[in-house]
């Protein structure tokens, strides 16, 4: 059998979007991702279908793999042919244990390749608003291990030179050791009152940072209760930190927010989130897909074959557009059937993707847009007998077509797409809520209501309206929030306008006005 490869993966310091362009190709390829605590799981979400991922993380004084047998691992998994992903938080080459790995690997002669990271050492103070360097204050900085092996005290540290340099210092895994480390420090002749931070969790959702000087921050981390892993860090430089500080000020900063919706339609959501400091939690409930039933699908077919006969055409969904001009494709139905009709979209989204194919919605609402707008709407231009095709998913609710029916108008629906219940992802979702690790939940129609409740249903909550009511909800409508309402939950804020961009404005407000 021919011999893996093995890709020695910095994962950055956190935040998954900080890793390499090389590192994510790596993940991708991967038969194999051996990852520890310090590498965001997010990252894993880029691993190919079928491939495995192996924890091998440690805790602190508590390691749960000796990286002996890391090492090990590694060699035996590329002997398997395996490409393998060993990803590490940071840089792998920065107290990582790299060259231990890469050694074992080229002894038995496996390929591998040494991708870096983004170090904590600098990402982490630039996430809390200290650079290391800045030319009125210093102009170079020194790395240092906050541990070294079990029972040995810095032996190889210079403290008297370390004291007396007057860069920035940045200890990485010190925080257990504060007190030496300050102590050491002001013993050897560096100034008592030398600004010092140390920041927990740097570039995740739970950032935290405690500013003070040499001889008090190890009573300001003590009673801040500040844990591993966290970086500690001394100089001026720590001076433009309430200046600076921009990580912490993002309006959602602090808030890791569950994304419902369907992952086709996620993502201007999960930008969104991210852009305004959240971090966004994929579980997407709904499933679309085209319908599989043969009475859907030929009901379908005979509604698009009869386009020429319609006065109007009416989408409520960006889905709507989507699959009907898809199922007109795979038809060879030209579009110019659609002559004689008249085109009604239920909001700016549904008009976008209807623009992006040459269409101009003559009947758009200018707000509330939903099904009762839409309908009040059309009545003003819809004349009795004319005929109306609604493309439509199957969970669509009967408002506009029994609406225009008992206006006199002939409507024929069809549905172009079906709504299922997707469970991906729902694990590792539900330990999560379980754990209080996040803190809102956004509904953005009636479907990821009821989807997200049978979800948890079936993977053992007892009471999911219960589990939910625990965390902020937010939904994007008046119809969506009835719905939640009806099956026992609490929505704290409905968004002004039925769009992704007012519900993250409402997010952003209820964020604001709780760190008043």
């Amino acid at each position: 059998m021919n011999k893996g490869k093995v890709f020695l993966v910095g994962a950055g310091p956190g935040d998954p979007e900080l890793i390499t362009v090389r590192g994510l190709e790596a993940i991708r390829r991967a038969d194999v991702v051996v990852y520890d605590r310090l590498a965001n799981p997010r990252l894993l979400k880029q691993m190919k279908p079928g491939a495995e991922k192996i924890f091998v993380g440690k805790l602190p004084d508590k390691h749960m793999i000796k990286q002996e047998e890391i090492n090990r691992l590694l060699v035996d998994l590329a002997l398997q042919g395996k490409t393998v992903t060993r990803l590490k938080g940071g840089d792998p080459s920065v107290f990582g244990r790299v060259g231990e790995e890469a050694e074992l690997l080229a002894e038995n002669g496996i390929g591998f390749e040494i991708v870096p990271g983004i170090t904590s050492a600098i990402a982490v103070p630039a996430y809390a608003g200290i650079p290391v360097t800045h030319r009125d204050f210093t102009s170079s900085f020194s790395v240092v291990t906050g541990h070294e092996y079990p029972n040995k005290t810095y032996s190889n540290i210079n403290w008297d030179n370390l004291a007396h340099a007057s860069g920035t210092i940045v200890f990485l895994m010190g925080v257990a050791n504060i007190e030496t480390i300050c102590s050491q420090l002001i013993g050897h002749g560096r100034d008592p009152g030398t600004p010092a931070a140390v920041i927990r969790m740097g570039t995740w959702m739970e950032q935290r940072t405690v500013v003070g000087t040499l001889d008090t921050l190890t009573g300001l981390v003590q009673a801040a209760q500040m844990q591993s892993p966290a970086i500690i860090i001394v100089g001026d430089v720590v001076k433009l930190r309430e200046k600076l500080a921009w990580f912490e000020k993002r309006p959602l900063f602090g808030r890791r927010i569950l994304v419902t919706r369907a992952r086709e339609q996620a993502s201007e959501l999960v930008r969104l989130i991210e852009e305004q400091g959240g971090e966004a939690v994929e579980f997407p409930v709904i499933r679309i897909a085209r319908p599989e039933r043969e009475e859907a699908i030929r009901a379908l077919d005979e509604a698009l074959g009869n386009m020429e006969q319609y006065n109007w055409i009416l989408f409520t969904s960006v889905n709507g557009v989507e699959y009907t001009f898809q199922r007109m494709a795979e038809l060879r139905i030209d579009v110019r059937a659609m002559y004689r009709a008249k085109i009604a979209a239920v909001g700016p989204k549904t008009q976008e993707a209807l623009l992006a194919r040459g269409l101009v919605a003559d009947l758009v609402p200018n707000s509330s847009f939903q099904a009762e707008t839409l309908l009040e709407l059309m009545k003003q231009f819809v004349r009795p007998g004319e005929h109306v095709f609604f493309p439509k998913g199957d969970r669509a609710r009967p408002v506009l077509s029994e609406g225009l029916r008992q206006f006199g108008a002939y409507v024929t629906d069809a549905d172009v797409y079906e709504n299922t219940l997707s469970l991906e992802g729902g694990e590792e979702t539900m330990q999560m809520l379980q754990a209080g690790e996040i803190h809102a939940v956004t509904f953005t129609s009636s479907s990821t209501v009821t989807n997200l409740l049978e979800a948890l249903r079936k993977l053992g909550e007892p009471d999911p309206a219960g589990l939910l009511n625990r965390l902020e909800l937010f939904s994007i409508g008046p119809v969506t929030t009835d719905t939640a309402a009806a099956n026992g939950l609490n929505v704290r804020t409905t968004a002004e306008e039925a769009t992704v961009a007012s519900l993250v404005e409402a997010i952003a407000r209820s964020n604001g006005a709780e760190r008043k």
